[in-house]
């Protein structure tokens, strides 16, 4: 609870939740995953490293785009004579 930074309400509502998907099981004193819940994590493990590949990837093509973006701007000085870049 301390270390997750949780307060003793959310702490009982997520794990009620856990339990309640199948991923936890309550053995009187203390929880226990489950072999559904080692199974999400695995999975769950896998698919961040995936998305985070994927995120990466993302943030370098959005910074191609804009950099092509740019390169097709006129300048300041070619916009301030034809007015707004259009030609007259």
């Amino acid at each position: 609870m301390y270390v997750a930074n949780l307060s003793y309400g959310l702490l009982e509502k997520y794990l009620d939740e856990t339990v309640g998907l199948g991923f936890l099981r309550f053995d009187g004193d203390r929880y226990a995953v489950t072999e559904k819940g080692q199974e999400f994590l695995e999975k769950y493990s896998a698919f961040s490293r995936r998305n985070s590949v994927v995120e990466k990837k993302f943030r370098s093509i959005s910074f191609e785009r804009e950099a092509l973006k740019r390169m097709c701007e006129l300048p300041r000085a070619v916009k301030a004579k034809t007015g707004n870049g259009r030609k007259r």
